[in-house]
Parts: C-alpha cells; sequence; structure tokens
C-alpha cells in the first residue's frame, strides 16, 4: 500500500472509529508499527489527528485562537450555555471560564441573578459590566492572546485565594479515555488551578468537542462533576462516558 493510500485509509478509520490503534493497524496492513507511527506524524503535523499513546485520536477544532472560535457551532454553545445557567442559584460564588462557551454562559446569566461571578477572562468579565446584580472578580495575570485569558504563575496565584460554589470550565477536547485536554499547557494548569477551587466543577463542550483531543490534559473524569453538552445522546463517547458514570446534561434527543 502506498504512503497516500495509508493516508486515507488512516484519516477513513479515525472518521468511523473514533482513534486509531497503531498496532491493530500495523496488524491489518501487514506493516510495521514504526510505519504506522511516521504516518501519524505526518498527520499530526498536518492538523489532521492528534497522536496519543499508542495512536491517534480526533484534533479538536476549538484549537483555533479565540476570534475564530465565535464562528464555530455558536447555536451549540448558546445551548450549553442555556443548560449551565440553571446550576447557577441565588446568592452563588461562580467560577467562570474563558472562552466562548463561557462568554455564551455571562450573557446568559439572568438580570435578575444576585450572584458573584470570578474570572480570568477579560472578555468575560466586560460582558458582565452592566449586569445589575452580578459582583464581579478578574484574576490577573499574563494575557494569553490566543484564549484571551490569564494564565501563569501570577494568575493561578491569584485563584488560590478564592472559593466558590461552582465553576463552570471550558475546554477543547472531550473524550472517554483522553480526558478533557487543552491546547495549550499553561492554560490547562489555570484550568486546574480554578476547578480546584470550587465544590463542583462542570465542564461546558459544545457537541464539536465530543470525541476529540488536544495536547494537554486539563482533569481526568474523576475530578469534575459533569458535563454538560449539547451533543447527540446516541454519540458513541457520550454512550462511553455515560457508562463510566459521567453525569451528562443538555444532550439533545
Amino acid at each position: 500500500m502506498l504512503a497516500a493510500e495509508r493516508r486515507d485509509h488512516l484519516l477513513g478509520l479515525l472518521s468511523r472509529e473514533g482513534k486509531i490503534v497503531a498496532k491493530t493497524v500495523a496488524a491489518e496492513l501487514g506493516i510495521s508499527e514504526d510505519s504506522v507511527r511516521r504516518d501519524l506524524r505526518d498527520l499530526a503535523a498536518d492538523g489532521l489527528c492528534q497522536r496519543v499513546y499508542g495512536g491517534a485520536l480526533p484534533v479538536s477544532p476549538a484549537v483555533v485562537d479565540h476570534s475564530s472560535r465565535r464562528s464555530v457551532a455558536p447555536d451549540g454553545k448558546r445551548k450549553v450555555a442555556s443548560v449551565a445557567v440553571g446550576l447557577v442559584r441565588a446568592g452563588d460564588t461562580l467560577i467562570l471560564d474563558g472562552g466562548t462557551t463561557a462568554l455564551a454562559v455571562a450573557r446568559a446569566l439572568p438580570q435578575d441573578l444576585v450572584c458573584t461571578v470570578i474570572t480570568h477572562s477579560p472578555t468575560v468579565a466586560a460582558a458582565l459590566l452592566d449586569h445589575p446584580h452580578a459582583e464581579l472578580f478578574l484574576l490577573g495575570g499574563r494575557v494569553f492572546k490566543h484564549s484571551a485569558v490569564a494564565c501563569g504563575a501570577t494568575a493561578v496565584e491569584a485563584a488560590q485565594g478564592v472559593f466558590a460554589d461552582l465553576c463552570l470550565l471550558g475546554v477543547t477536547g472531550v473524550h472517554p479515555e483522553a480526558g478533557l485536554t487543552t491546547g495549550d499547557s499553561e492554560e490547562a494548569a489555570m484550568k486546574r488551578a480554578l476547578a480546584s477551587r470550587a465544590a463542583d466543577t462542570y465542564i461546558l463542550a459544545s457537541s464539536e468537542k465530543i470525541g476529540t483531543a488536544s495536547r494537554f490534559r486539563v482533569l481526568p473524569w474523576d475530578k469534575v462533576s459533569g458535563l454538560i453538552t449539547d451533543a447527540d445522546p446516541h454519540d458513541a463517547s457520550i454512550g462511553e462516558l455515560a457508562t463510566r458514570g459521567v453525569e451528562i446534561l443538555g444532550t439533545r434527543p
């Protein structure tokens, strides 16, 4: 099989199965695992897969910059936001992550809701400036322009001084095996810091992120309270998460 044919085969397998196991593909095609790994490196270099130990997973479409993400699945993000705001009770302190889904949550918070919002996102903070009853705390640090959030040691240290009832956290990849991932190591560390300060953490993920992975793990599944998504409940990844006992909110019928 020519290299171009192997490439097409691997992409087709990734689309159908949602993952590639190098050992299995090598046996099926009668080639070495090294050949498969080289093919996967080439695909990853072209942004077509996310390499993981033993193979590859679909790459998340949400690793583009903040401005580009605004046009990715806006309806799905609004649906996720509408479910997420239902978890915020009067008087709660909410940690709200950055990103376009979190921004949708900020805009969806009821105007009569009395709450406190802690965020490291200037865009989320700006969206809440006119909210009449939301007390607002902005955590500072080095601004990671790709995602329009504060990250780094200063921001993580600032997060250590807060406590919250609820954290709503965005990620770029949601996968039963790879867990919850994002594309930058410092951003992943900041997300972990935020999640550690809340009694409950729910993940915000519109359907295009389900079954995909990015480079850096944020949290394993046992560190979160549940997942909020608009994904099809019959999606294979959603089904596997449900069998593992993950609470899933908002899946469409």
